[in-house]
């Protein structure tokens, strides 16, 4: 019986965040059914249900959601009074309101969260007995509980979007790490296809956790150059670390390719595994050394040392190769130099020297992450365009 109790115990203790967010979640349903049903006839439940539909982890997330329920609602409330004057409430109503709340938040690039949540929202405001008040009391519920989601949002998560970035940094690299030095002892020990095949599945999966740690990391950059909470320059240097260890993820997993190729060719030989061996564990240190010394107050000239160091270990991994050209297979020499080509990408990954971290233009956060994903004043300016030079194309005729 003690040992059920202290199982049912760690597991609500060790998911901490997770009870927290639901805690949040549910006291902030509450808190707007309670204000939407003071202030709003019958307006408890529809302020308690966009709450729960906008609340998100972060104050951030939780003002660009509760935005789109706003947008969404005022959009479907719109359509939903027209279909009811026009068909009465039937199925014709509903249809049209959905199939327009959709058509609607696809042209305003919602996202794929508020674009269902928009026709969810017309049709709680389409409910029996739709009419012009009763339209107007479910918009109101709907501004309460957009804005307690909002409020209560900042309490949903102990860390800040910065912080929440330093976490994925920290898991993500440690866990490419810890990758790279299983592949490192098992090159040393003789390793089969069964093996590589693995390591190449595990660096899949971290390649997979690019676009969270991208999107997180666009977050606090956002975040901060609104909030007077967060500094810009410190988010600027998450943004480009998170940059580093997406490019160092992708070179692990090219290194886990190389690892499974090379258990194909039935001319490769193992004269070189302790070198590899000695090159991968060299390439686990430097990252780990670099994720422990994030905090340092001299960080900078340690982590410029570390990707030396590494270099160093690819440049003398290079002349061994080169000394044994002549005995390795061509197919085998060319996967041993793709290996010392990913280490010196890794290190310069490291100390940032790459342009390809501050020079090349970085794809924004997943589409499926969006809630506005592009902004309503360039939309509208857009229009304006086009209907400006339309109007100049008619009346030339």
């Amino acid at each position: 019986m003690k040992n059920f109790f202290l199982w049912f115990i760690r597991l609500f203790s060790d998911r901490r965040i997770w009870v927290r967010q639901i805690t949040v979640a549910a006291l902030a349903s509450a808190t707007a059914w309670v204000i939407g049903d003071s202030l709003v006839f019958k307006g408890g439940l529809v302020a308690a249900i966009v709450c729960a539909l906008s609340i998100r982890i972060s104050l951030y997330k939780s003002v660009r959601e509760g935005l789109g329920q706003i947008v969404g609602t005022a959009i479907g409330a719109g359509v939903a009074l027209l279909t009811v004057h026009y068909f009465s409430f039937g199925v014709i109503a509903i249809g049209t309101t959905v199939f327009l709340c959709s058509v609607v938040a696809r042209g305003l690039r919602l996202g794929e969260v508020a674009s269902v949540n928009v026709p969810v929202t017309a049709l709680i405001v389409i409910g029996p007995g739709i009419s012009g008040s009763t339209a107007e009391h479910r918009l109101v519920s709907t501004l309460i509980g957009a804005a307690v989601a909002i409020i209560f949002s900042y309490f949903s998560h102990p860390n800040t979007p910065a912080g929440r970035t330093v976490n994925q940094i920290t898991r993500l690299g440690k866990r490419g790490a810890e990758l790279i030095s299983d592949m490192a002892e098992g090159v040393a020990g003789g390793f089969t296809q069964k093996q590589a095949g693995a390591w190449l599945s595990r660096a899949r999966l971290l390649v997979e956790e690019i676009p969270t740690l991208r999107s997180q990391a666009i977050e606090a950059k956002r975040y901060a150059k609104w909030s007077p909470l967060a500094e810009v320059d410190v988010a600027e240097s998450l943004y480009i670390q998170g940059v580093a260890i997406e490019h160092m993820v992708v070179q692990i997993r090219g290194m886990a390719r190389a690892l499974f190729d090379s258990t194909s060719d039935p001319n490769r030989k193992d004269t070189v595994d302790r070198q590899i061996a000695y090159a991968l564990s060299a390439t686990s240190n430097a990252i780990t050394e670099k994720l422990e010394l994030l905090q340092s107050s001299n960080r900078e000239r340690i982590i410029d040392n570390i990707a030396r160091d590494l270099r160093q270990a690819a440049d003398n991994l290079t002349e061994e190769l080169i000394a044994m050209a002549d005995k390795l297979p061509r197919s085998q020499f060319v996967r041993c130099i793709a290996i010392v080509s990913q280490m010196k990408i890794i290190a310069n990954s490291l100390d940032e020297s790459s342009p390809a971290l501050h020079s090349v233009t970085t794809p924004g956060e997943p589409t499926s992450a969006k809630v506005i994903g592009l902004s309503p004043v360039k939309q509208t300016s857009r229009l304006y365009r086009r209907i400006l030079l339309t109007l100049r194309t008619f009346l030339r005729r």
